[in-house]
């Protein structure tokens, strides 16, 4: 019985990857043609950037997996290996055209993409116009499979993975996409309005933020059953931290779709912020606990490079040691405000990302520079008032769809087919009773040694 039901997956598995093969092969032909404009530098510049930003989402497991019990250390770094997985599903079947292919109404754009037509070897102008198009589909896809693979931080340990990859599905369709498209596509309608957001942090971390905050709120606390709630390997959070601030230089400086100088600003900026916020994290923890803890300059690193992430192309190297001092002691603080509320985001994932998406998203309105950026514009310092005031209504718009459109979701899917494990699969540890695997294998007993 299992062999026929094996041989009926494959067979299914077949047809629809050889009718995928086909669809794709069509439109290729229509889209080979010589393209005109291209530019090799640009090219092999966005190709290494997006295989830094690919290397974020493991490392984001990493970083996670260090953060959360021993129990439940190799399904959290599943769970974001996994996701990229997924995503990369959703983004080329029909996320990317629902993002940036032309647009309906400002809301969402059209699947004239769908299945990646039309998406080729030439270059779409609307976007980068040196670089193909296939090129800028590959970039934008490590923030699509990032960006929901940020918001498992917020319910880990204690939800059915397969509940997980189905919502992972949704979410991606339905929250991320349209709000790609408002921000970043053409003719959509925060972009219209002059919303700035260079590299993903109202799309990504603000997104992120507001959809953990209402992950942890409908999923409930963990039961940890007397367990210590400390990370169990710190060497895993400062590994996952520094390769998360080495892919974050091809997060901002790739978001140029340039080797230019825009790019060698983010790049700049993008590290000194990171390090501001590094110390300022640090600085609060050994004033307020007399000793600066190797987990806390891990986290500060993440919220620097959260905060500049919007304004790491468009403000100087000042503005981003302020923007990097802040976010270590704003998202500092959050965190402590948060564990002193019954919400339990297990990782801080609101007050990391969320919290340190909005200052970064408020000081791009803030101190951007029209100078650094002539395809942006000036923020408030430089004598344009409109420009804060057009963060603060995308600030607000983006959090309030990722929280209520998350809220439905997971509401519906717990309905549907639940979401919480069992709390004897709880307590046993999602690694064994999701995955049937340990991170680390139990201590045997003197009897267990001896064989009996």
């Amino acid at each position: 019985m299992r062999r026929q039901k094996m041989m009926l997956i494959s067979g299914a598995m077949m047809v629809i990857a050889a009718a995928l093969a086909y669809l794709s092969r069509w439109e290729a032909m229509g889209t080979e043609s010589a393209a005109q404009g291209l530019d090799t530098a640009d090219m092999t510049w966005v190709s290494i950037c997006a295989a830094l930003v690919m290397l974020m989402t493991p490392a984001l497991g990493f970083f996670y997996g260090g953060l959360v019990r021993r129990k439940n250390v190799a399904s959290t770094i599943v769970q974001c290996l996994t996701i990229f997985a997924v995503a990369t599903g959703v983004w080329t079947l029909w996320g990317y055209s629902m993002a940036f292919g032309p647009s309906i109404g400002g809301v969402v754009g059209s699947l004239k993409h769908i299945l990646l037509r039309g998406v080729g070897a030439a270059p779409d102008p609307n976007y980068a116009a040196t670089i193909p198009a296939t090129a800028f589909y590959f970039f934008q896809l490590k923030f699509a499979a990032i960006t929901p693979a940020l918001i498992i931080g917020a319910f880990a340990e204690r939800i059915r993975f397969r509940s997980l990859l189905a919502f992972i599905v949704v979410w991606a369709t339905v929250v991320y996409a349209p709000v790609a498209h408002w921000v970043w596509g053409v003719g959509g309608w925060l972009r219209s309005l002059g919303a700035l957001d260079f590299a993903g942090g109202t799309v990504v971390h603000i997104l992120a933020g507001a959809s953990a905050l209402a992950a942890a709120m409908v999923i409930g606390k963990r039961n940890t059953n007397g367990d210590e709630e400390r990370p169990n390997n710190i060497p895993y959070v400062i590994l996952g931290s520094a390769l998360l601030w080495f892919g974050w230089f091809g997060f901002n400086a790739g978001s140029a779709l340039a080797m230019n100088g825009i790019a060698m600003n983010a790049l700049v900026t993008t590290n000194v912020a990171a390090a501001f916020a590094t110390m300022s994290w640090m600085a609060v923890d050994w004033y307020l606990a007399g000793k600066p803890t190797a987990t806390g300059a891990a986290i500060g690193a993440v919220c620097g490079l959260v905060a500049i992430t919007p304004a790491a192309g468009v403000v100087d190297v000042s503005a981003a040691m302020a923007i990097g001092l802040m976010a270590g002691l704003v998202c500092n603080f959050f965190c402590i405000l948060m564990d002193k509320t019954a919400l339990d985001d297990t990782l801080d994932v609101f007050a990391c990302h969320g919290v340190g998406g909005i200052w970064g998203a408020l000081a791009t309105g803030l101190f951007a520079q029209k100078l650094i950026n002539p395809g942006g514009a000036d923020g408030l310092l430089y004598g344009n008032p409109k420009q804060l005031a057009v963060q603060v209504l995308a600030i607000a718009v983006v959090f309030i769809w990722g929280f209520v459109a998350s809220v439905v979701i997971l509401k519906v899917f717990d309905w549907v087919m639940g979401l919480r494990v069992s709390p004897e699969e709880e307590a046993l540890g999602l690694d064994v009773s999701q995955h049937g695997e340990y991170a680390y294998w139990p201590e045997l007993t003197p009897g267990d040694a001896h064989g009996h």
